[in-house]
C-alpha cells in the first residue's frame, strides 16, 4: 500500500474480529515506530506489547476513553524517557505505528496517555520504570465487518492553506 493511501484511509477502529495478530506483524509495527523522527536522535521510546486478554481488560478499565481495548487483540503502550521533546517523539512513533497498521490490514485506535490520571497505574500494571512517561496506548485488531477503512470527510484543502500570511 502506498503511504498516501494509508494516510487517507487510516481511521480509528474500535471493533475487532476475534483473530490474533502474529508476533511478526507486531514486531513490524515497532520496527516502523523506531524510524520515527526524534529530536537530536535521542530515540527516547520504549514499547510494551500486550496480547494477554486479562491484561487488555485491565488496561481498558484504567483508560477511561479506551474501554474498547478489552476487545482488542493487542495493545502497544508507548513510553518515553522524560526528555525535552518526549511528547513529540512519542507521538511521531505512534503515528508510524498507526500508518503501518493500516498498511498491514489492521485496525487501530490511539488512546491518549500523556498527563492522564491513569498513567501511573498503567506503568505499574506493565512493570514500567517510574521515570518513563506514558505517551499513548494503541489498540489493535483486524477490523470487525462493516468497520473497515475508508476516507473520512475532511475540510477542503483550500480552507486550510494560508500562503505567506494567515
Amino acid at each position: 500500500m502506498e503511504v498516501n493511501t494509508a494516510i487517507k484511509i487510516r481511521r480509528s477502529i474500535r471493533e475487532y474480529q476475534d483473530k490474533p495478530i502474529s508476533k511478526e506483524i507486531l514486531e513490524q509495527l515497532i520496527d516502523a515506530a523506531r524510524f520515527a523522527p526524534t529530536a537530536r536522535n535521542i530515540q527516547p521510546w520504549e514499547f510494551v506489547i500486550i496480547t494477554k486478554e486479562e491484561t487488555l481488560k485491565k488496561l481498558a478499565e484504567l483508560a477511561d476513553n479506551g474501554r474498547f481495548i478489552a476487545q482488542a487483540k493487542a495493545c502497544i503502550a508507548i513510553f518515553c524517557q522524560d526528555t525535552k521533546y518526549y511528547l513529540e517523539d512519542g507521538c511521531a512513533a505512534t503515528q508510524n505505528i498507526l500508518l503501518m497498521a493500516v498498511s498491514l490490514g489492521l485496525g487501530s485506535c490511539w488512546v491518549a496517555g500523556d498527563k492522564k490520571p491513569y498513567c501511573l497505574a498503567v506503568a505499574n500494571l506493565l512493570g514500567v520504570p517510574a521515570e518513563l512517561k506514558l505517551v499513548s496506548l494503541i489498540a489493535l485488531g483486524y477490523p470487525a465487518p462493516n468497520h473497515g477503512f475508508k476516507i473520512a470527510p475532511k475540510r477542503d484543502l483550500k480552507e486550510l492553506i494560508h500562503w505567506e500570511k494567515f
